[in-house]
């Protein structure tokens, strides 16, 4: 059942004027698409408004105001810079925020003039971020659906779409990944991860990576989590160059396989039961996923 709520336009005009009455003037605009975890609507030219569309995603605003202004200095690339966070009101349940705006068009559009710079580019600053001690941040949790935790979190879920998909995927082979994944556990101190590095929080402006956004879930702990995107949205010889560009160890890829695995099931899954044409899409990262060689170092 899908509980995440519509939020019209006039009602963030409402909770603008109550709240910040000094952004009143300033024309609100919905984003499309505006986003799956929150409502994004541009507010004048200069800022956005993110609304979480339900309750599972509502503690990811105070995190971010609380977090990325300690975490922006040090990376090296731009990322949601927080103005203000708003209340609930008119009959919306939540607190939201209000951002600076970054130019640039989503990595699931635009075009990327080099891509083997762009994964480079990616990894660095992953490479960052990854060395930044998470001693005094949040750990994996449900406020971010446990990205940097551990991956037996989602062990019922992963067998059972496994099961479920059957004889219409190498059934033996994912389960083997799966275990492996399972195998081994972060043992170093917690460090900072993002929690979900995907196309659509990566901002392309000029062909280049220029900004990372959306860090609804964020945490501390293992950053396995952030690697997925090797098998999710780079060919072979890509992969390698991301992974050689950064400094983890075996283990910690393996597990970052498990991680897209994961997702990848059961997105799978869900796409086989409502005959969804993206389905065909994810059956090609499936592939990758099981590859054996895919993401190996360059």
């Amino acid at each position: 059942m899908d509980d995440r709520l519509t939020i019209p336009t006039d009602l963030v005009e409402r909770l603008i004027a109550d709240h910040f009455p000094q952004f009143s003037s300033l024309a609100v605009q919905p984003l499309v698409p505006g986003g799956w975890d929150n409502r994004s609507f541009r507010l004048g030219l200069q800022m956005i408004i993110r609304l979480p569309s339900a309750q599972s995603y509502e503690a990811q605003v105070a995190k971010e105001q609380r977090f990325l202004p300690l975490l922006a200095p040090h990376l090296p690339l731009p990322i949601p810079e927080p103005v203000a966070m708003g209340r609930p009101g008119h009959g919306y349940p939540f607190c939201w925020g209000i951002y600076r705006w970054i130019s640039g068009e989503t990595a699931l559009s635009a075009d990327i003039t080099d891509r083997d710079q762009f994964a480079v580019d990616l990894a660095g600053f992953l490479k960052i971020l990854h060395r930044m001690d998470g001693g005094d941040g949040p750990p994996a949790g449900a406020h971010n659906f446990y990205r940097g935790g551990s991956l037996a979190t989602y062990d019922q879920e992963s067998r059972a779409a496994i099961d479920q998909l059957g004889e219409d995927i190498d059934a033996d082979r994912a389960l083997s990944l799966w275990e492996q994944a399972l195998a081994s556990q972060w043992q170093k101190p917690p460090v900072w991860l993002h929690g979900d590095i995907a196309p659509g929080n990566l901002l392309v402006d000029n062909g280049r990576l220029a900004a990372i956004i959306d860090f609804g879930c964020c945490g501390t702990g293992d950053p396995a989590c952030d690697l997925a995107i090797a098998w999710t949205f780079m060919d072979r010889a890509i992969a390698a160059r991301f992974r050689a560009t950064l400094d983890h160890d075996e283990a910690t890829w393996t597990r970052a396989r498990g991680w897209a695995l994961w997702k990848t099931l059961i997105t799978l899954q869900k796409q086989v039961e409502t005959g969804a044409p993206e389905a065909t899409e994810s059956r090609i990262v499936l592939e990758r996923i099981l590859a054996e060689d895919h993401a190996n170092k360059a």
